[in-house]
């Protein structure tokens, strides 16, 4: 089902893009920017998550509990080893990034060791491992190119007068329409499936080490370690974790809608109903 989701998503985006596009003028130079900053990012997000996040790469004698955890993790999954960093952050938290296996990278903060114990912290490792399993940087690039392109659609045509209003069904009102709204709803698609595939490798996590409670367990503890503890990081790097970051320098005051992560209490109750047969 998320996996459905996820493709519903960016179907929708991409209709999106099209229909923007055939509206206005500029939509081949649209998609050719977008593709051409997306690819940078794609193919050195790991290099940039780990540097804007000053995470720092440890051997396996600094911290042989990670190590020992991921290493029995990949073999089942039939992966590579990643490669494992360390946040020096009181926050408990964690992330995996990489454009497939054989580039993967996890990091974990030292806050996270603090406080789960070995099978809480399991679950959190089968989880970050599952976004990687999952391709889920990929689906995010694409997610992020397709967004990208529609906002520089919507200001080119802003800027050079709206293209050309005839290809408009709807006239002028169509093209006011797709400058304001079509960035925005772009913007929300890009945000729920970042939440659809935070769900989904909570599923994948918890099916791997086959204790959905034990990464519930973690979650909460987790979710009250970045309501108190703050953690400065990149707003575009935020959503690589866990856990959103930065709840504690912003609150929790903002919607769903507009949250890269899913409720907490929301994930819980998934895995809860997981560890129960329901789903």
């Amino acid at each position: 089902m998320n996996t459905l989701k996820t493709v519903g998503l960016l179907g929708l985006m991409t209709a999106l893009l099209f229909w923007l596009g055939y509206s206005m003028s500029g939509f081949v130079w649209a998609i050719v920017l977008a593709v051409g900053f997306n690819l940078a990012a794609y193919f050195f997000s790991d290099k940039l998550a780990l540097a804007t996040t000053r995470a720092r790469p440890v051997t396996e004698a600094e911290f042989p509990r990670v190590y020992a955890t991921v290493r029995r993790l990949t073999t089942q999954m039939d992966m590579p080893m990643p490669t494992i960093h360390v946040i020096d952050s009181p926050q408990p938290n964690a992330f995996a990034t990489g454009r497939n296996p054989k580039k993967a990278a996890v990091a974990v903060t030292t806050g996270i060791l603090d406080v789960l114990d070995h099978e809480e912290l399991e679950g959190v490792l089968g989880h970050e491992l599952a976004h990687v399993q999952n391709r889920d940087i990929l689906i995010s690039s694409i997610a992020a190119m397709l967004g990208a392109a529609i906002a520089i659609l919507a200001r080119m045509a802003f800027w050079f007068g709206g293209g050309d209003n005839r290809n408009n069904p709807l006239g002028i009102i169509g093209v006011l329409i797709s400058l304001i709204v079509a960035p925005l709803l772009a913007m929300l698609i890009r945000f729920a499936i970042s939440r659809t595939r935070e769900f989904q490798a909570d599923r994948t996590g918890a099916e791997i080490t086959g204790q959905p409670m034990k990464l519930a367990s973690a979650l909460q503890k987790i979710s009250v370690g970045t309501e108190r503890i703050p953690m400065r990081v990149n707003e575009a790097t935020s959503q690589l974790f866990i856990e959103n970051p930065l709840k504690a320098v912003r609150g929790r005051g903002i919607t769903k809608w507009f949250s890269t992560h899913p409720p907490v209490e929301d994930r819980i109750e998934r895995l809860q109903n997981m560890a129960m047969g329901i789903s």
